[in-house]
């Protein structure tokens, strides 16, 4: 993958590092590697200062680039003339996408940390729009912990109509390891519990949730597109 440490090439005695690939996100650590490599062939300067009197150099350091590039990015570069300008000219072009994506990053942390859920709607509904923020997340090549998901899930509910649920809930599961999917489960299976025959809620504070019943609502996951393979990083 592109974030992973660039191979060492083996070339008779020698040894060679070999260009990372950039990417739509990982401008910041490119850079430094390729600025380590430059440096190791005492090539940099062709970038930092845009000497172009060494002939050798300056091609030794556009061919990196071009190792380090894909096609379409090669074509964006094509008319500049030296590494320098090529250099600038991804260094531009990805710091722009770089602070917009964590911009956007930022904004949507933001409004999942004012969430709450609505008095219209349904733990399904409010868990689905958690899962929508996670989903926004990933599409930005990032995560959210799952022990944030439970923790603005279980936060985020209002405390008049769930603050028993979540109080008894949180005595008989670990928070940090349980799931986001499973932990809405749990406190559907336990509003389901303590409903009466009307469908109303009657004496949260006196009813208990056993694990053994949290164990059995571990099934939910209903969320299209949104597994807990989503959350791995």
């Amino acid at each position: 993958m592109a974030d992973n440490a660039p191979p060492l090439i083996k070339e008779g005695n020698s040894v060679s590092l070999q260009c990372p690939m950039l990417s739509k996100t990982n401008y910041i650590v490119w850079s430094m590697r390729m600025k380590a490599i430059f440096n190791v062939h005492g090539v940099w300067e062709m970038i930092d200062l845009g000497t172009s009197r060494d002939v050798k150099k300056t091609n030794m350091a556009i061919a990196f680039l071009f190792q380090a590039l894909l096609e379409g990015q090669i074509m964006q570069v094509r008319n500049n003339e030296t590494a320098k300008e090529m250099w600038d000219a991804i260094k531009s072009r990805h710091l722009r996408a770089y602070r917009v994506r964590e911009a956007r990053l930022q904004t949507l942390m933001s409004d999942l940390e004012n969430l709450r859920m609505k008095e219209t709607s349904t733990i399904d509904e409010f868990a689905l729009e958690i899962s929508e923020f996670a989903s926004k997340v990933a599409a930005l090549d990032s995560a959210i912990e799952e022990t944030k998901l439970v923790k603005k899930f279980l936060n985020g509910l209002p405390r008049a109509w769930f603050i028993h649920m979540v109080a008894s809930i949180e005595q008989v599961v670990d928070l940090k390891t349980i799931g986001f999917n499973d932990v809405v489960g749990c406190l559907k299976a336990y509003k389901e519990r303590i409903k009466d025959e009307d469908g109303k809620v009657e004496n949260q504070s006196k009813l208990m949730f056993t694990k053994n019943e949290c164990s059995k609502s571990h099934s939910y996951d209903q969320f299209k597109g949104r597994g807990r393979e989503s959350q791995a990083t």
